[in-house]
């Protein structure tokens, strides 16, 4: 079982370091997603650089492969705990993947598949929190509101979730959050955040996933530190903002 276990974790980091969304906009517009949108490696930056539609298998496997993860642990007779400690290698993957030198993305979709394996109520509940702002184009700070929630939400609201072992549980969704959270601070400064004040950067990146106040400028910016072998052809499939 340790075996098993061991090569689950290792299984789990390079499945979740498959980075759909860099193979995706590779793949339709000939270009390297970390140099445009945000500069994120995930749906959302597939989204704003490539389009709307192609976000959703992008967010369908992400998803996936965290919820596949878990799932297979599952199946292999693993507790609680071990079955936490793989979900959380899936984001590790997700977030620094080996593909990709270690720079990947936030890990939002791939906790989400985690959480809902471990308790379909509570990913059902962390599936619609952040939304919940999307009316004031706040999605992103719905983010951290779900991911500082999550412990309180799996220790106190337990036996309604349907969380038998809620230490193991709790602890394993303290560090995914922290993970989380953690993943928008550690990002490079770029060009347009320079002038800002270290302190409002951090606030920014804890709150809104971004190091200024300004949305739009912050998706609109050229990033020369990724070099990109190819320029985005025109297509009728324009950038979306967001």
């Amino acid at each position: 079982m340790v075996i098993k276990f061991i090569l689950l974790i290792i299984g789990s980091y390079l499945l979740g370091s498959v980075p759909a969304a860099y193979i995706i906009a590779r793949w339709r517009r000939g270009i390297d997603i970390r140099q445009y949108g945000s500069g994120n490696v995930g749906a959302a930056n597939v989204l704003a650089a490539v389009s709307r539609w192609w976000s959703i298998p992008v967010t369908l496997f992400d998803i996936g492969k965290g919820a596949f993860a878990v799932w297979l642990a599952q199946v292999l007779g693993l507790g609680a705990a071990q079955q936490v400690t793989v979900g959380i290698c899936t984001i590790i993957g997700h977030n620094w993947p080996v593909f990709l030198q270690f720079k990947g993305g936030r890990g939002v979709f791939t906790s989400l598949g985690v959480i809902t394996m471990l308790s379909p109520k509570l990913g059902l509940i962390v599936l619609v929190m952040p939304y919940l702002l999307a009316p004031i184009r706040q999605v992103s700070l719905g983010v951290f509101i779900t991911l500082l929630s999550l412990p309180f939400f799996s220790w106190f609201l337990s036996q309604p979730l349907d969380i038998e072992d809620r230490l193991p549980i709790t602890l394993g969704l303290t560090i995914l959050a922290l993970m989380g959270i953690f993943r928008r601070l550690i990002a490079s400064r770029t060009p347009l955040s320079q002038s800002v004040p270290t302190a409002q950067v951090m606030i920014n990146r804890m709150l809104f996933d971004r190091d200024i106040w300004d949305r739009k400028a912050w998706i609109n910016q050229p990033r020369p530190e990724v070099n990109s072998t190819k320029q985005p052809p025109e297509t009728e499939e324009k950038p979306k903002d967001g």
